[in-house]
């Protein structure tokens, strides 16, 4: 057995030495025919006793005789090829300028593909800072009562806007029904777009990039709420107990926000009419306006100077915020509202700069639920302005999400207070509105950092099966 193996590999040697000769053939020598009938032979014996040819073994021809090696890696991998015509150096050549140009061409691509993965995490960012979680100018309680209709020693804007809310909060469901509910629930599907952005060039991008997702949102009394909204990969929670506000993102962490226990903005678009109808008791009627064909009345609700000092933080100034509601006159709900706040910022050494956000909410598909009056969809536009003292800085940037209202409950059963109780790594220091605003594509607020402001850094990445494909951690 030793001998036939040896006799094996001699032959396996001459074809090999043979093969990568430069002449390829040697001249026969008298014994070559006795070598090729012994070959034959135990070529034959082999294939009577051995199994079936596995690819390794494809080297060695039927005749017996073994095909010339090549002299490279085999880019095929197909042993049906090894023994054909042309050089194996070459064709693991063109193998190779093949990988190569392959290797450049996945290169290119994977530079581009991170390149608009970083622009659209900075899009997603920006959607959900603005529109994700936005809260109403004023702090409001559902415990206050609503002002009962006065004409004596009252301005006809404030009688005005008083008829209105009556009208509104009739329209709704009526009051004794509104003050039944103890706690609600909603449940949406929304989509965001940024779609437009403008510098002092003039330069116009329409990016449109589109990012879908949905929300759920928790109500109860008293002023204690919960949403939970995640669009394009990311998830923003944002929550009271009727004491703080809270919100956490992936890229500022939990902190608490700056200023008074206020409403969340969204349940103000057509899914609570009794903390609708309380955030405009102070609101004076500016006039009409036709809006799609429909007459409507305009109240205007103004922050006042303490609210706007105590929302105000560090350079980042609140200059004012102010809120209009449309209601029809021919059904008395609430058909539009927007919101427009300006806040100033002050860097060090540096000119001021301005940001003005306006939002406006269109709200349509009336439908009662429970006999409370529900806008089941809707539509906003988000418009943020950057301006300051040189002309070349100024942009401006369009945002827009529309919404449906998939369910609505009232008066949930096991619904408690511990649903709203802030995280535990929630930290001391509040978060100013701003910080959203001023956000680089680095993630990092130009906003000179005090002593007690978050500085945001991305520690450790964790794939999951959740939205949140990335943790954030933050250091103080």
């Amino acid at each position: 057995m030793e001998r036939k193996q040896r006799g094996f590999f001699s032959a396996l040697k001459d074809e090999v030495v043979r093969g990568l000769s430069p002449s390829r053939r040697r001249p026969a020598s008298p014994s070559s025919g006795l070598l090729r009938r012994g070959r034959r032979a135990r070529a034959a014996a082999a294939e009577a006793v051995a199994p079936p040819a596995t690819p390794e073994m494809a080297i060695v021809r039927r005749s017996g005789s073994l095909a010339p090696l090549m002299e490279g890696p085999d880019p095929g991998g197909d042993p049906r090829r090894r023994g054909g015509s042309g050089s194996g150096l070459g064709h693991w050549v063109k193998g190779q300028l093949g990988r190569a140009q392959s290797s450049a061409t996945s290169s290119a691509a994977s530079s581009a593909s991170a390149a608009a993965s970083s622009g659209k995490r900075c899009d997603v960012r920006m959607l959900i800072g603005v529109m994700g979680a936005p809260l109403a100018p004023v702090h409001v309680s559902i415990l206050d009562p609503l002002p009962h209709l006065s004409v004596k020693d009252t301005p006809i804007e404030t009688s005005s806007a008083q008829y209105i809310l009556q009208q509104y909060t009739a329209a709704s469901g009526g009051l004794k029904l509104q003050n039944s509910i103890r706690n609600a629930y909603a449940l949406g599907k929304l989509k965001m777009v940024s779609s437009e952005f403008e510098s002092a060039m003039k330069a116009m991008k329409n990016r449109s990039s589109t990012h879908t997702g949905g929300f759920v949102l928790w109500q109860m009394n008293p002023d204690m709420w919960y949403v939970e909204l995640a669009v394009g990969g990311s998830k923003v929670h944002a929550g009271c107990n009727g004491q703080l506000v809270w919100r956490h993102t992936p890229w500022l962490g939990a902190h608490t926000a700056k200023g008074p226990v206020r409403p969340l903005r969204r349940a103000l678009q057509g899914l609570d009419p009794r903390t609708t109808a309380s955030l405009f008791s102070d609101a004076r009627c500016i006039g009409e306006k036709k809006l799609n064909g429909e007459d409507c009345f305009i109240l205007k609700l103004c922050t006042d100077a303490q609210t706007l000092k105590a929302r105000s933080e560090g350079p980042a100034e609140i200059i004012r915020h102010i809120l209009f509601g449309y209601f029809s006159q021919k059904t008395g709900l609430l058909v539009r509202i927007e919101d427009s706040h300006l806040t100033r910022i002050q860097t060090n050494g540096g000119d001021a700069v301005y940001w003005e956000t306006t939002i406006t909410s269109s709200l349509d598909d009336y439908r009662p639920v429970e006999g409370i009056m529900i806008a089941h969809s809707g539509r906003s536009v988000v418009t943020v302005f950057r301006f300051g003292e040189m002309a070349m800085s100024h942009t401006k940037t369009r945002m827009e999400e529309t919404w449906t209202i998939e369910e609505v409950a009232f008066n949930v059963p096991g619904l408690s207070m511990d649903c709203f109780i802030p995280p535990a790594d929630l930290r001391s220091g509040s978060i100013g509105e701003s910080c959203e605003l001023t956000q680089d594509s680095g993630g990092k607020s130009v906003i000179p950092q005090a002593s007690h402001r978050a500085r945001v850094a991305a520690l450790e990445k964790a794939h999951d099966s959740n939205v949140d494909s990335v943790i954030w951690k933050m250091e103080v």
